[in-house]
């Protein structure tokens, strides 16, 4: 029997479960993750969280992120806020930004004066083989939006890699989008072979979207920040929202800004609150 000690944090409602693997062994692989992501009989979460240290000196922190399926996955945004907040809080660092290794590539977190957390999440990508996707034959690579087939519809979706994939379907009413439907039959679709996150947005107006996203493996979340990522510098591609200047995005557990011009990193920053601290045995 094994003891781990665990802390439950949250952003915009996007739930986390964050292992501290620097001073207690854990290895994911071996715990029951789809056990303890059940919000009746485990902890609860969106993803496991596993904070290590680093591969190379040139970083702070390594960044593992689980789905509550189990698979590990390259990046998580609200999950890089709660980071940053965990290392701090936990007297793991005396830095107020830091540089992280993540299987998405190396992101930037700062914890500012006020509280909330401004993360350099790199720069989008957006070839089909970045994503990775297949598009049909008769469509160019660079194209700014690619259909996808789902049964009798044609669905038209930006696709945009922010360290994960995502599919960006521009709708004129979040609250009333096939967001379960569309989500569950795109997520999986062949035309992505590692799977999709798939955002629906709802342009405001220039500085301002809703956003709804059903994420791999996760179903459909409170909040994602690479969605939010994705979403407005979508957005931007297509004309939609202003460039470089912050885009405010409402999903359904809270407020995130995020700021994108063309050839830049896209910076986003939002809260990351911690829930409670626990202990299991396994």
């Amino acid at each position: 029997m094994k003891t781990l000690k665990f802390t439950k944090m949250h952003g915009l409602g996007n739930d986390f479960m964050v292992v501290n693997g620097i001073e207690q062994q854990f290895d994911p692989k071996e715990a029951p993750l789809a056990q303890w992501s059940d919000r009746f009989r485990g902890v609860g979460f969106d993803q496991l969280l596993v904070v290590e240290k680093p591969s190379s000196e040139a970083v702070d922190f390594r960044y593992r992120i689980f789905n509550a399926d189990g698979r590990e996955v390259e990046q998580c945004g609200n999950g890089a806020r709660c980071f940053v907040r965990f290392v701090v809080d936990k007297g793991l660092t005396d830095k107020q930004e830091i540089l992280v290794e993540t299987a998405g590539g190396v992101i930037v977190p700062k914890l500012l004066d006020n509280g909330l957390i401004t993360v350099n999440m790199g720069k989008p990508k957006f070839m089909p083989s970045e994503i990775p996707f297949v598009p049909v034959s008769n469509e160019a690579d660079d194209a700014l939006t690619h259909i996808v087939l789902v049964g009798l519809e044609s669905i038209s979706v930006s696709c945009v890699n922010m360290g994960n994939p995502h599919a960006i379907i521009v709708v004129e009413d979040t609250q009333n989008a096939p967001v379960e439907r569309w989500g569950e039959a795109i997520e999986s679709h062949n035309q992505f072979p590692e799977r999709v996150n798939v955002g629906f947005m709802q342009i405001v107006d220039r500085q301002s979207i809703r956003l709804r996203v059903y994420e791999r493996g996760a179903g459909e979340t409170q909040a994602c920040g690479t969605g939010a990522c994705a979403a407005v510098v979508a957005g931007v591609q297509l004309g939609l929202l202003d460039s470089g200047v912050p885009v405010k995005v409402r999903l359904p557990g809270g407020e995130l800004f995020i700021s994108w011009q063309n050839g830049d990193d896209v910076m986003m920053t939002g809260p990351a609150e911690t829930v409670f601290e626990g202990e299991l045995q396994y």
